[in-house]
C-alpha cells in the first residue's frame, strides 16, 4: 500500500509537530514530489500536506486492552492505552512508529488520524474478571497520552479509572495534560488507598520551545499548576523529564526538577531522546525547520550517546545512553535529585484487589 505523496517540508505546520507524511517502514511503495522545472513545487497541489490538517477519530472495538511486557528497563509489566495516535503532536514521541502498523504515516497521520477504543472499560472489566487473573499495577496511557485533547469528548480514560476503582486495582499514569485534574474526584480517594499515582512529563519550561515540540499538550505552567492541585488533594505526584535532548533542553534539567518539586512532585526520572525507526526522519525534519543552526550539533551529540548511531535499542542503555555526555546528564540529574530531596512515590497496593459480585448475585439459600 502506498503512502500519501510526500512533498518536501519547507515550513512548519501551525499546531502540529510533524511537517509531512513520513512513510511507514512497511509500505511497499511510496511517492515523492519532484520539481519538474516549472516551479511545480512552489505551487500548492495534492502532494502538499494540508496547512491546517484536521483531526479525525476512528472509533474501534478492541479485542483486548491490557498489554504485557518483561522489559528490564520499564518498571511495570502491564499497561493500557485508551487511544492509538496522539493529538499532542510531540515531535519526539517514541510511539510514532507504531502508526506504521496501520499503514499510516508516523509523521502527520500519527497526530491527525486517531483511534479511540470505545469499549476499553468493558474489555478491562472482562480481563479483571477472568479466572486466574493476577493483580499487578497497570500503567495507564504509556504509548499515547491518556489525557490527550479527545479525552475531553470520549472520556475513555475516566471510564477505565472507574473500573480500577470498582475492582480496587492499582495503577499509575503519566500525562502532559492538565485535563487530569478533571478526574480528581476519582483519583484522590484511590490515592488515599495507595491505588493511584500520577507522573507529569515536563520537557521544557520555555513556552516557545514547548509549543514547537509538543504543540497541543498543556503549556508548562499549566502542568505545574495541575501538579500542585493533585498534590494538594493527596495524590502522589512525580515528574519525568522525557526526553532530555542534548543542546536543546538539557540545560533546563535542574530548573525543571526545581519547579516540579516546588509544585509538589516527590519522585523524578529522566529519559534520553530515543529515535526508533521512522522517528529519526520526523525528528531530523523538525530540527531543520525549527533549529537549522544547531541541527548538526544536536545529532552529533545524539550519536555520541548511542554508540555512533541515531538509536540503540539495547536494554540497559536505550533509556540512559552511554558515553561522556550521557554520563554527565545522569550525574547532573542525580545530584539535583538528592539536593532537592526527591525520593520515591508510595508503593501501590495490590492486596485490595477484588472481583465484585455480579449485580443481583446473592448466592443460594438452599
Amino acid at each position: 500500500m502506498a503512502t500519501k505523496a510526500r512533498a518536501p517540508a519547507t515550513a512548519p505546520l501551525k499546531g502540529r509537530g510533524a511537517a509531512s507524511y513520513v512513510p511507514g517502514r512497511f509500505e511497499t511503495a511510496t511517492t515523492h514530489a519532484e520539481d519538474d522545472g516549472w516551479d511545480s513545487l512552489q505551487r500548492r497541489d495534492e502532494t502538499d500536506p494540508d496547512p491546517h490538517p484536521d483531526t479525525r477519530v476512528h472509533e474501534e472495538r478492541a479485542r483486548s486492552v491490557v498489554s504485557r511486557n518483561d522489559s528490564p528497563d520499564i518498571g511495570f509489566s502491564q499497561s493500557v492505552n485508551p487511544y492509538r495516535g496522539c493529538e499532542h503532536g510531540c515531535v519526539y514521541c517514541f510511539a510514532r512508529p507504531s502508526h506504521a502498523y496501520l499503514n499510516l504515516s508516523p509523521g502527520l497521520d500519527f497526530e491527525t488520524r486517531l483511534f479511540a477504543k470505545t469499549n476499553a472499560a468493558e474489555r478491562l472489566r472482562a480481563e479483571f474478571s477472568r479466572k486466574g487473573y493476577r493483580c499487578s499495577p497497570i500503567a495507564l496511557g504509556i504509548n499515547t497520552d491518556a489525557y490527550q485533547p479527545i479525552e475531553r469528548r470520549y472520556r475513555i480514560t475516566r471510564s477505565l479509572i472507574e473500573v480500577m476503582a470498582e475492582y480496587r486495582h492499582p495503577f499509575s499514569l503519566i500525562t502532559k495534560n492538565a485535563l487530569v485534574t478533571r478526574d480528581l474526584d476519582l483519583l484522590a480517594p484511590l490515592a488515599e488507598q495507595r491505588l493511584a499515582t500520577v507522573y507529569f512529563s515536563v520537557t521544557s519550561l520555555d513556552n516557545r520551545l514547548s509549543a514547537k515540540m509538543e504543540p497541543r499538550a498543556s503549556a508548562p505552567h499549566a502542568r505545574l499548576r495541575a501538579m500542585r492541585e493533585l498534590a494538594a488533594a493527596g495524590v502522589p505526584v512525580g515528574v519525568m523529564m522525557a526526553p532530555v535532548i542534548p543542546a536543546l533542553n538539557d540545560h533546563e534539567l535542574e530548573a525543571i526538577l526545581d519547579a516540579a518539586y516546588t509544585a509538589g512532585a516527590r519522585a523524578a526520572g529522566h529519559v534520553l531522546l530515543r529515535l526508533p525507526h521512522e522517528l529519526k526522519d520526523v525528528w531530523r525534519e523538525w530540527l531543520q525547520l525549527h533549529h537549522p543552526d544547531r541541527a548538526a550539533h544536536v545529532m552529533s551529540l545524539v550519536r555520541q550517546m548511542r554508540g555512533g548511531r541515531d538509536y540503540d535499542s539495547a536494554f540497559g542503555s536505550r533509556m540512559r545512553g552511554e558515553g561522556p555526555f550521557a554520563d554527565l546528564i545522569a550525574q547532573r540529574f542525580e545530584r539535583t535529585r538528592r539536593r532537592l530531596g526527591f525520593t520515591r512515590l508510595p508503593a501501590l497496593d495490590t492486596t485490595l484487589f477484588r472481583t465484585p459480585a455480579a449485580s443481583g448475585d446473592q448466592g443460594q439459600l438452599f
